[in-house]
């Protein structure tokens, strides 16, 4: 049933019901006054007769019966349109409307009018108390309440012919003010009845129609549908990724695993095979186990990282992240000099496990690239507070990175020279540093040898960037849309 015609039918019900109630009101108002007026009639009438009542008592108690007869014609010329009815000791006299005189009167003739009814015919009377010097009576007085019961018919027969004309009046009314009211409704259902997310990218364009509720659905539709976009994009981001997984996995493993494949059909041809050969051998076959092991490792972090969404968020302690990420590092390598320097207290709005995946790859470049003259690897780790900003260093004493090179070595599967890496431990970080709002660079050490790999993050970050891609992308094209240059 439509909006209007609901409107209609209610307001049709409500509007009778409420004209019934205001008619029973107003009944019982008009009634209430017409008594009021009638009972003020009867006592003036009351104190008018009141001296001739009197007068016939002591004429009817001392025996004159001539001088009765006048008091009573001037008792009943005194009383005009209303019936008077005077009860002494002895006799009784009537005259005017009154109800007969079987009817019983009440007992208690108290000073207020009351109603006494003679068949179908209703009477106000009112008694008043009549005393000579010869005995006491009790005059009554009467009115008819005809007239009275016929305004009040009269009344009630307009309040039920109003009440039978408000019905479908009130109801064609509010029909057609709703009707009218949702017109702007109508038209944003049109206009939304075509749309359809999965085959078009046509979306809602709504102008204000000043009605509040129709506007506020009107934005709700919006949102709705560009949370949907956002999901869809979202979805086919993820299933790019899932091919682009899938490619690159296809692409890198096909050589260890061609490499290994070799290995192991030697070691098939050959069951005699010297014992240095076959430790060459089976040496070869960890180090190509070990390669796909990491690769594999390196491509599912990297999916993680593309796929993470804003609910995954929090505050993170970094100095927390910088020592479990060193503590991890001294354990792979301990003969590695591993040292932080962080500042206390130092958080930021992000991804803790992303965040641990930044630090762990940075740590793990400087232990395989980061070695002194000496053979040993020193690392540094810098965590402090800059400009708003939370500022990661990490400092190693290896040869440094080629000025033209610095760029290049976040793209996906670069390798530096001897490197028996994924390829993408750097591309990881720089992921991160992005997926943060952040940025990474790379210049020399603070001693002029050295690399030092510096990561800025928003000290109140916490928005995602709107496109995650890394693993279907280039590094290097989202280095240039998500990071601004260096200005240091």
């Amino acid at each position: 049933m439509r909006l209007s015609t609901r409107i209609g039918l209610a307001v049709g019900v409500t509007v009778p019901l409420l004209v019934l109630a205001s008619g029973w009101l107003l009944l019982r108002l008009v009634g209430n006054d017409l008594h009021r007026a009638e009972d003020d009639h009867l006592r003036a009438r009351a104190t008018a007769v009141a001296p001739a009542a009197r007068a016939l008592l002591r004429a009817s108690a001392g025996g004159r019966a001539k001088a009765a007869d006048t008091r009573e014609r001037q008792l009943f010329s005194a009383a005009l349109d209303v019936g008077v009815r005077v009860v002494g000791a002895d006799a009784t006299f009537s005259g005017g409307p009154q109800p007969d005189v079987s009817v019983p009167l009440p007992a208690r003739r108290a000073a207020l009018p009351v109603t006494v009814r003679d068949g179908g015919t209703s009477w106000r009377a009112l008694a008043e108390p009549v005393t000579t010097v010869r005995g006491s009576g009790t005059l009554w007085v009467f009115a008819p309440n005809a007239a009275d019961q016929a305004q009040l018919r009269l009344v009630r027969r307009r309040v039920l012919v109003t009440t039978l004309l408000a019905a479908p009046l009130s109801g064609l009314l509010a029909w057609g003010i709703a009707t009218g009211a949702t017109g702007p409704l109508r038209r944003l259902r049109s206009r939304t009845a075509g749309l359809d997310p999965r085959t078009s990218t046509a979306r809602l364009h709504h102008e204000p129609t000043g009605v509040t509720e129709v506007d506020d659905l009107a934005a709700t539709l919006q949102k709705a549908l560009a949370r949907y976009d956002e999901q869809a994009a979202r979805t086919a981001e993820a299933l790019d990724t899932a091919r682009s997984f899938s490619v690159a996995a296809a692409h890198e493993l096909r050589t260890p695993l061609m490499s290994m494949g070799t290995n192991v059909d030697i070691l098939a041809a050959h069951p005699h095979l010297p014992e240095p050969d076959r430790t060459e051998v089976l040496t070869d076959l960890r180090h190509e186990h070990a390669r796909l092991l990491g690769l594999l490792v390196m491509l599912r972090e990297l999916g993680r990282g593309d796929l993470v969404e804003g609910e995954a968020l929090g505050t993170v302690d970094l100095a927390d992240v910088a020592d479990a990420a060193a503590a991890e590092a001294r354990r792979r390598a301990p003969e590695a000099r591993i040292t932080v320097d962080a500042a206390p207290g130092l958080t930021v709005h992000g991804w803790e496990p992303g965040l641990r995946l930044l630090l762990d790859n940075l740590l793990a470049n400087a232990l395989a690239h980061g070695q002194g003259p000496d053979g040993r690897a020193d690392v540094t780790v810098g965590l402090r507070s800059a400009d708003g900003q939370a500022v990661i260093t990490v400092d190693d004493r290896g040869a440094g990175v080629p000025a033209a090179e610095r760029d290049r070595i976040f793209e996906r599967f670069r390798r530096g020279p001897g490197s028996s890496g994924s390829g993408l431990g750097l591309t990881l970080v720089a992921q991160q540093a992005a997926l943060h709002q952040g940025r990474v660079t790379v210049t020399d050490g603070p001693d002029g040898g050295g690399t030092r790999f510096e990561v800025r993050l928003p000290r109140a970050g916490g928005e995602l960037p709107a496109h995650r891609d890394w693993l279907i992308a280039t590094a290097r094209t989202n280095r240039s849309q998500n990071f601004p240059k260096d200005s240091s």
